[in-house]
C-alpha cells in the first residue's frame, strides 16, 4: 500500500495545492489544475494504463494520503482542506459506485 507524504506547509493557495499534487502524484501535463481534473486523476490510482497518475495502487489495496501538518493546514487554508477531504471521498465514492473497490485513504499528522 502506498504511502505518499503531503508537505502541507507547501500549500498557501490553490496554485500551489495543485502544483504540490501535481509534482508529488504526477500528474500529466494537461492536467487542469482544479478539483475536477484532481478527481479525474486520483480516480486512475488503480489504472496505470490511464496515464492519470505516476502512483499507483493494485485493488484491494488504497494510496494513502499522509497529511503532514493537518491541523496547521487546516487552520490556514480551510477551504482547501475542506475541499481535500470531500473529494478525496467523492473518487472512492465514484470507484464504489461502479463496483470497484475504494483507491483512496487519508492520514493525518502534526
Amino acid at each position: 500500500m502506498p504511502t505518499i507524504k503531503i508537505p502541507t506547509r507547501q500549500i498557501v493557495d490553490w496554485a500551489s495545492f495543485h502544483e504540490t499534487f501535481s509534482r508529488i502524484m504526477g500528474f500529466p501535463s494537461f492536467y487542469g489544475k482544479n478539483m475536477d481534473a484532481w478527481i479525474d486523476c486520483m480516480t486512475s490510482l488503480d489504472s496505470p494504463k490511464d496515464g492519470m497518475t505516476k502512483i499507483h495502487c493494485i485493488p484491494p489495496d488504497v494510496v494513502v494520503l499522509h497529511l503532514e501538518d493537518v491541523k496547521n493546514f487546516k487552520s490556514r487554508c480551510p477551504e482547501i482542506y475542506d475541499a481535500l477531504i470531500e473529494c478525496s471521498a467523492f473518487v472512492n465514492y465514484r470507484k464504489l459506485e461502479s463496483k470497484e473497490p475504494a483507491v483512496l485513504a487519508l492520514a493525518f499528522s502534526d
